[in-house]
């Protein structure tokens, strides 16, 4: 079980709180009267994480079972989510990786042989041929980059389809590849509540005529909550422009969580409160803070680039948004 988080009110006995300052940390006393958020412990991982991801794919949300939509002869695109997801960068094996291979086994056993890997990067930097390897692993790697394995391309207008305009006059653009595909298999890492569901396909997938409507200063002026789904105007434009990727695009949603454990047992110490640090915590932390700061510049972001974090994949679930390009009918959505 999660331990519940804590607000720490700063007095005398307070030791020096840990703080963030760009790339580096240092420990200050903050003044008395201060209140310190700390969040729950992390949750336990899933113990058998290829399990929960066979289950997932064969007893799906809203959706047949994965094998029941894999036919011979179909286009099937699998997309991901790309190298901002998650932060730092998981440890091998990345959990999106792991569902790839399982969505492929399958796809092989029913005939499926046109088949491409998409990273949703939107307008985010491409990824590296090395990130690329890191997220989907080794094997498949090896078997379809670079002609089947790419990054989206949110500016290149030959590989785009427009599929039309939302209740409230929204461009409703994203890969052409995906969007002529008969299935779509979309898998994902869920860190807070803005990722997952809608914003998938319809931000990851898109150009920026899409993505001007909701990546602007109007959308945060009238969002209550800009990652609270309910109260926030961000929220409701991908939902609207799902509705019309949902009439043109079947599409698998696989959605995965991993907890908090973001630092590898070298910075063990960052996941603890300051007043439970041990000798070992504070040696730790002291070289951690010493060696940023006596790195050059470029030394230091490379180094910190290449931390991995050992998350623990908390979920697995799969749904869909959408409807069917053939029958039309209207899907729910589980996620």
């Amino acid at each position: 079980m999660s331990k519940p988080g804590i607000v720490r009110e700063v007095d005398e006995r307070t030791p020096p709180m840990v703080l963030f300052e760009g790339e580096g940390i240092r420990a200050e006393r903050l003044p008395p009267g201060s209140r310190v958020v700390y969040p729950p412990t992390s949750l336990p991982g899933i113990q058998d994480v290829d399990a929960a991801i066979r289950h997932a794919l064969l007893h799906p949300h809203g959706i047949e079972p994965l094998p029941e939509l894999l036919v011979p002869g179909m286009r099937l695109s699998i997309v991901f989510d790309d190298v901002s997801l998650p932060l730092p960068s998981m440890c091998r094996a990345d959990v999106r990786g792991r569902v790839i291979e399982q969505v492929l086994e399958l796809a092989a056993q029913r005939g499926v042989e046109d088949i491409e890997l998409i990273a949703a990067n939107a307008l985010h930097r491409k990824m590296t041929p090395a990130e690329l390897k890191h997220v989907v692993g080794e094997r498949v790697f090896r078997a379809f980059f670079p002609d089947r394995l790419r990054n989206h391309d949110a500016e290149d207008h030959d590989n785009l389809t427009h599929l039309g305009l939302t209740g409230a006059e929204e461009d409703v653009e994203i890969n052409r590849r995906a969007a002529e595909s008969d299935l779509l298999v979309y898998v994902n890492v869920n860190l807070i509540a803005l990722n997952g569901g809608p914003k998938s396909v319809a931000v990851g997938l898109a150009s920026y005529r899409s993505l001007r409507h909701h990546h602007n200063t109007h959308t945060l002026r009238h969002s209550r909550s800009f990652n609270d789904p309910a109260n926030s105007a961000l929220h409701h434009s991908f939902h609207r422009m799902h509705d019309v990727i949902g009439g043109h695009l079947k599409i698998f949603t696989v959605e995965t969580t991993v907890n908090g454990d973001s630092f590898p047992s070298a910075m063990g110490f960052l996941s603890k409160h300051e007043w439970e640090w041990n000798l070992a915590d504070k040696v730790g932390f002291l070289g951690v803070r010493h060696g940023i700061r006596a790195m050059p510049p470029t030394v230091r972001r490379h180094v910190l680039n290449a931390i991995k974090a050992p998350y623990g994949v908390t979920g697995v679930g799969t749904c869909t948004v959408s409807r069917s390009p053939r029958s039309m009918a209207k899907r729910t959505s589980a996620c």
